[in-house]
């Protein structure tokens, strides 16, 4: 079995690896990381995300970098802020046992002038956006003049995203001495155009098939009429019950209404798209990444670059219009010679695509039938009856298992068991009717402020509107997820161009002042106001006065 130790990894590298619990190296690392450290090359690298790219090119530029130097030596180009900070938090790690190694991650939606002294105080290798890194070199903030080595990571994803002349530009201020290393999924006619115009003939390799989804990802699809998506949707989820996956949508509403839909149905789902701010983003992926969100509901421009480990499926609510889109969403699955299943639902005229895919990924794609209510409750069932026979006995309840059986004694097994189904699926309706959902329930709409109004309400005042981005239903997934609150917890979500207003159970009054307290996002005092009788109570303790707000009797 190959071993790090031979791909020729030096012993401050060799013991990073030890503590981080790495065994053996991947295929991408086994033949990337000695080319790289023995050879001054450029190379380009075609390998699915997940593979251990990072790795890849991480320890060779770290095993390069002169410790004695403060220059900067080596520059990462990666696709999105997520990525970019995740390439950082990994490399660090790498370099954990390199005395003074400096690492600074250069991003957009964060302060510009703390970045430039990060790297004002000496960065050996700068890890960045594109778009932050164009800027800063023309405020003459970095200076990449002497870098040796440059990687551009996820290739294809940042030229789907606009940033060819972004990376024509930046690679002008580069010496023509350095080495340039492409790492990419797949290798369309732009990334093939950036190979040949600024790379010296580079050395290829490819892992696994060119342009081809992971072997690790099982492929399957359901015919659908267009509005049976979120029946497809909800059956997949009713048979997956540990599902952990990425659904993805081609526009923000879709992305959005198909979120509010599973949280409604009592998933844990949210959204992520290009109206949500970046601190809200941020929120999102910190809870995908913890597993607190099951189901992550995306656009494909929104997930660039997103990277999380264990994901059992990718679902295509609907398909691309470009194949490669299509492999890199398949591509978040099945990682880590884990296996991962990519779901599509196609409609009758787009059933033609199946066969493209087919061609392109060198694989059949299974068409799968529609699962019946009743084989969905019976795999609830089954799931349920797994849990309950694998859940550890909490020994502090000891002394209270003699008083719930003497409760339950006249009950007999039968009862027992027919009573705690009729509980948990209290509220599955087993008439196939229920699994149409082309009728949407407690739903809001703009204007419509009568819709679920319950009288026991708060009318809250919030100084975030439209020239913040915000839409209603985008405003609306903050509050509730700020504060933690179920979906009809909100509600009556107005959005005005520099304040909005939103509603909540007067039983969360206390919650929605207290947690408002002292919040800043982007360096700005958010404030929220209860208006009530001509009068407003702020979530700011300084902040207690009369509101012009408070007296508009319509809300």
């Amino acid at each position: 079995m190959t071993t790090f130790k031979s791909l020729g990894l030096n012993a401050s590298l060799l013991k990073a690896v030890e503590k981080l619990g790495f065994e053996a190296p991947t295929e991408v690392q086994e033949k990337v990381i000695p080319l790289l450290l023995q050879d001054k090359t450029d190379l380009v690298a075609l390998a699915q995300t997940g593979t251990g790219k990072t790795a890849a090119f991480g320890f060779p530029m770290l095993q390069h970098i002169d410790l004695k130097t403060n220059k900067t030596q080596g520059l990462v180009l990666s696709p999105t802020r997520e990525l970019c900070l995740q390439i950082t938090n990994e490399m660090e790690q790498y370099g954990k046992e390199l005395n003074s190694i400096n690492i600074v991650a250069v991003y957009g939606g964060a302060n510009i002038t703390e970045q430039a002294k990060k790297i004002k105080r000496g960065a050996h290798i700068v890890v960045a956006t594109p778009g932050r890194l164009k800027d800063m070199i023309r405020r003459k903030l970095v200076d990449i003049s002497a870098i040796h080595f440059c990687v551009l990571d996820e290739a294809d994803e940042m030229l789907n995203m606009g940033f060819y002349e972004d990376i024509k530009s930046i690679l002008t201020h580069t010496p023509n001495t350095k080495n340039s290393w492409l790492f990419s999924a797949t290798m369309p006619p732009e990334v093939h155009t950036i190979a040949k115009k600024f790379m010296k003939s580079p050395v290829e390799i490819t892992v696994g098939t060119k342009n081809a989804g992971t072997k690790n990802v099982d492929h399957h699809y359901f015919i659908v009429g267009a509005r049976e998506r979120y029946t497809a949707l909800r059956a997949v989820i009713g048979m997956h019950p540990t599902i952990f996956g990425c659904v993805f949508c081609r526009t923000k509403i879709e992305t959005q209404k198909v979120a509010e839909k599973l949280i409604q149905d009592g998933h844990k789902a949210a959204a992520l798209h290009g109206d949500l701010s970046q601190n809200q983003r941020d929120a999102v992926m910190q809870s995908f990444r913890k597993k607190k969100i099951q189901l992550l509901i995306a656009t494909d421009v929104a997930a660039r670059g997103i990277d999380v480990d264990d994901i059992t499926h990718v679902i295509n609510y609907q398909l691309p219009d470009e194949i490669e889109t299509y492999t890199h969403r398949s591509g978040r699955t099945g990682r880590a010679g884990k296996l991962g299943t990519s779901i599509i639902f196609v409609t009758k005229s787009d059933r033609r695509k199946i066969k493209l895919i087919e061609n392109k990924l060198q694989t059949k794609l299974k068409e799968l039938e529609m699962p019946s209510a009743e084989e969905i409750f019976k795999n609830k069932v089954q799931h349920w009856v797994d849990q309950i026979k694998t859940t550890p006995l909490k020994s502090d309840l000891q002394p209270y298992f003699a008083e719930a059986h003497k409760s339950l004694e006249g009950l007999d097994k039968e009862t027992l068991i027919e009573l705690m189904l009729s509980k948990e699926f209290r509220s599955f309706d087993l008439n196939p009717k229920s699994l149409s959902f082309d009728q949407e329930k407690n739903t809001e709409r703009r204007g419509d402020r009568k819709i679920n109004a319950p009288e026991d309400k708060d009318r809250f005042f919030i100084n975030l509107g439209s020239r913040d981005q915000y839409e209603w239903t985008t405003l609306k997934d903050f509050v509730r997820s700020f504060l933690n609150l179920g979906m009809d917890d909100v509600f009556q979500v107005e959005v005005m161009k520099n304040f909005s207003f939103f509603s909540t159970h007067k039983k969360h009054r206390d919650l929605v002042l207290k947690s408002f307290e002292n919040l800043n996002l982007d360096n700005r005092r958010i404030s929220v106001e209860l208006t009530k009788k001509g009068k407003t109570f702020s979530s700011d303790k300084k902040k207690k006065k009369k509101s012009k707000f408070g007296s508009k009797k319509r809300f």
